[in-house]
């Protein structure tokens, strides 16, 4: 009887400690949140519908929250960052809070907004933007700083509109999306403040899949991070790092990091497994280690 009532209270507790976090995270502007029956894939959700996510001073601070805690995860293997609420991404900066910011306050948020991108560019693991509504501005500036960007088959609006505000990107726009599709194509972007739609971003090299017109962005990254999330963790945050150096090391020095990378691995239990599981015909399980 004890025994049945110590159940009862701890099944009640769980529960209610179980509604208080789903509370709490339909409060907060950003959080974390782990993909339900895919292990090792989280979502950054983005959580302000009635401005289409529209960057914040308070979604920008719980942003960075949620990329401090993700940096230091291991149980995180891939990182999908998404909107809570279908047909939605981000709409850049909040430009209505914007216009009640004295110029200090203005400098600060793209002091930290720059920032934050940062630590998304930086993060260990995999990452990928599911864009399934506008992604303009800052919000196409966070995509950016995501290793992958799926948009869904309806995204009409993709850009940079900033030279129609009589600003340029100020969050790494004019630096990695010129890095991604090329000086003349990030000009003509710029310089236009064109919108794209989600086929003709591809055809750009702004963003690497469309998602059929039966299935959300969320839905085809969570494909696509499920396809990723069964290789070894150790690995795809090696491989992650010698790629983002590529760009900013001589061809020597590069591969001299490969081979530093490379080399870490050959020590890994994962790498163990991976022969083992060879030898015996079947699929390796992964653990980090």
């Amino acid at each position: 009887m004890l025994l049945a009532s110590f159940c009862l209270r701890n099944s009640l507790r769980r529960s209610l400690l179980g509604s208080f976090r789903s509370y709490s995270a339909a409060h907060k502007q950003a959080f974390l949140e782990p993909v339900a029956s895919h292990p090792g894939i989280a979502r950054l959700a983005l959580n302000r519908p009635q401005s289409k996510n529209a960057i914040s001073l308070t979604l920008l601070k719980e942003l960075g929250e949620c990329l401090e805690t993700a940096h230091y995860d291991p149980s995180i293997r891939v990182l999908i960052i998404s909107s809570t609420t279908p047909g939605s991404f981000c709409a850049g900066a909040d430009l209505i809070e914007r216009r009640g910011m004295s110029q200090t306050q203005v400098n600060k948020f793209l002091i930290d907004l720059r920032a934050a991108l940062g630590k998304l560019e930086a993060l260990p693991m995999p990452t990928i933007a599911a864009i399934d509504g506008p992604a303009l501005g800052g919000g196409l500036e966070l995509s950016l700083a995501c290793d992958l960007r799926v948009a869904s088959n309806s995204v009409t609006k993709i850009g940079l509109p900033e030279t129609k505000l009589g600003i340029i990107p100020g969050a790494g726009g004019t630096q990695r999306v010129t890095r991604l599709i090329g000086v003349s194509r990030a000009k003509d972007l710029i310089f236009t403040a064109r919108s794209l739609i989600a086929s003709e971003a591809l055809e750009w090299g702004l963003i690497d899949y469309v998602a059929p017109p039966e299935q959300s962005a969320h839905d085809y990254a969570v494909d696509l991070a499920t396809k990723i999330s069964l290789n070894a963790p150790l690995a795809l945050r090696a491989a992650k790092q010698a790629i983002s150096r590529a760009e900013d090391l001589p061809l020597e020095s590069g591969l001299d990091f490969e081979r530093a990378s490379y080399e870490v691995l050959l020590k890994s239990q994962d790498r163990l497994e991976a022969l083992q599981a060879f030898k015996e015909k079947r699929t390796p399980v992964f653990k980090g280690e």
